[in-house]
């Protein structure tokens, strides 16, 4: 059995085969999201490394921001839910989970059988998500994939008070030209991100084992501020940036097993 999962978030495009719902086939990530040519280009890789094409797919499912775009695909569901399955799938001991994408962060938590009990979700602003990074990093003029070593750099991480994103911006100008050393800012931005993070965590009700995912869990100076903060260790979940696409694959496979049980049922019914 062939699945295909695909995530259209705000920032990237990601896409999983699953055959059989364990083994991943072909996987990637595109840097371009909703709106782009991401999602076109997602698929003609993963396509293209597998060889596979629409017609060999048992069934479909397309999650995140932009998962009306995709016309072939007929089944769409939530990201929370396709996170959950995916991170749950990834780290089967995991109870909280925080996921820091382009334009959101989340915070879901699983009762003791890997279902949602409770979520919240921070979509109404930049603070504290990828895009919040993206923009302090070009203010620092430093290439955003390298914050995360330089976080470690720092002695005293500096005080990034503001939530908004503009007025953020406006605090680190006025601490670069204070002289403040660079890796004491970029702590400093990184605990105003999980600050954020950490409160939808704490809404949820925090329970170990806390796993992060989404694109920002690439960022080894983010988890070391969520760690701190929350005074416990944060597991980064395998495959972070892909968890939502395996967990749509996921329950793409769900779905064919469901359909296929209930025609057996139907075959093998009195007349």
């Amino acid at each position: 059995m062939l699945t295909l999962g695909i995530d259209v978030g705000s920032a990237s495009s990601k896409a999983v085969i699953l055959e059989d719902g364990q083994k991943i086939v072909s996987q990637r990530v595109i840097q371009a999201g909703t709106g782009s040519s991401g999602p076109q280009r997602v698929l003609d890789a993963v396509f293209g490394e597998s060889g596979l094409s629409w017609e060999d797919f048992d069934n479909s499912v397309v999650t995140g921001y932009g998962r009306f775009s995709i016309e072939e695909v007929k089944n769409q569901v939530s990201e929370i839910t396709c996170h959950a399955k995916g991170v749950a799938f990834l780290v089967p001991s995991v109870r909280t989970i925080i996921d820091i994408g382009g334009q959101d962060v989340k915070a879901i938590s699983l009762d003791d059988r890997g279902f949602i009990s409770k979520f919240f979700m921070n979509d109404k602003c930049a603070a504290g998500t990828g895009r919040f990074l993206e923009v302090m990093s070009r203010v620092l003029e430093l290439e955003l994939g390298a914050m995360g070593e330089i976080h470690f750099q720092s002695r005293h991480p500096a005080q990034v008070s503001s939530t908004c994103t503009v007025f953020a911006e406006s605090e680190i100008i006025s601490l670069l030209s204070k002289g403040t050393p660079k890796p004491d800012i970029v702590a400093g931005v990184h605990y105003s991100t999980a600050a954020k993070a950490v409160a939808l965590a704490n809404r949820v009700g925090l329970r170990d084992d806390v796993v992060m995912c989404g694109g920002v869990a690439s960022n080894k100076g983010v988890i070391d501020a969520i760690s701190k903060e929350l005074d416990r260790k944060v597991i980064v979940a395998p495959l972070a940036q892909l968890s939502g696409a395996l967990g749509a694959a996921l329950i793409a496979t769900e779905e064919v097993r469901r359909r296929d049980k209930a025609a057996a049922a139907q075959d093998h019914a009195p007349a």
